[in-house]
């Protein structure tokens, strides 16, 4: 039952956060349906205010989203490793399978590693080296960093990228980006600070999706210190909560850190 449960979180997509801090006026405002969030363009310190209201357009969704994360310190980060415990679930399940994690990403690079309590050898190793995937399932790839989930956001103005609206979800602003191959990724917004606080995508026939929680500011980062990741699949929906303990932005990495196994 374990390694099955295992198996299925192994699917998960990987994730990282951001957000921004609310002032009382931006609350005020989002209780009458409007805030503003500033955004800091690639061109440099220019900045724009994008206000968010009922009618907001998708692009300007994306651009306030893009804001909460960090601007342009999200974007050009160099590397983000978090590290922690997390708790895994199987459908129906209301007692969890404690482990003890580390994800890392540097750009559409990453390697997460999953391991049972008390430290043994990985449950879950994902790599993905920006070309190839490695799972330590056999016949299974991860989905590519580069293609979902909240890389996309780095690319929102980008050449090639789409952003289309999606119908609001209670109090949640929505939109979708989509690269040029056709692969998408739904973000929802928390209208009162701009912040994405789920994203969901579809892969390989099943739906992914992440609920981002606590989030705390990491050298101009926010980054996710307690979040939830969902795996539907056709046995039910698999859950892994993560509680991370320490998170580095911009430290460096050794070599072989995305280094692909040999098969």
């Amino acid at each position: 039952m374990k390694m099955r449960i295992y198996g299925a979180c192994a699917l998960l997509s990987l994730s990282f956060a951001a957000s921004a801090n609310v002032s009382a006026q931006d609350k005020e405002k989002a209780a009458s349906g409007q805030t503003t969030v500033a955004v800091t363009t690639p061109l440099g310190s220019a900045s724009v205010a994008v206000t968010i209201t009922p009618a907001t357009p998708a692009l300007d969704l994306a651009r306030a989203a893009f804001n909460a994360e960090g601007g342009e310190k999200f974007r050009s980060m160099k590397s983000l490793v978090v590290s922690g415990s997390a708790d895994l679930y199987g459908p129906g399940s209301s007692m969890g399978l404690p482990a003890k994690f580390y994800v890392v990403t540097a750009g559409e690079r990453s390697r997460r590693e999953i391991r049972a309590e008390p430290p043994l050898p990985p449950l879950i190793r994902l790599i993905y080296d920006g070309r190839q995937s490695y799972s330590n399932f056999p016949g299974f790839n991860a989905p590519a960093v580069d293609k979902y989930g909240m890389y996309l956001l780095t690319k929102f103005d980008q050449p090639g990228y789409t952003v289309s609206a999606l119908p609001d979800k209670k109090k949640q602003r929505a939109f979708r980006i989509t690269d040029g191959e056709g692969n998408a990724t739904d973000f929802y917004l928390d209208a009162a600070t701009g912040r994405v606080v789920n994203f969901s995508f579809a892969f390989d026939g099943l739906t992914f999706g992440t609920e981002r929680k606590k989030l705390t500011l990491v050298d101009g980062v926010l980054v996710p210190y307690n979040y939830t990741e969902a795996l539907d699949t056709p046995r039910g929906t698999f859950f892994i909560e993560y509680k991370v303990k320490e998170a580095k932005v911009n430290q460096p990495l050794g070599d072989d850190m995305f280094t692909i196994p040999t098969q």
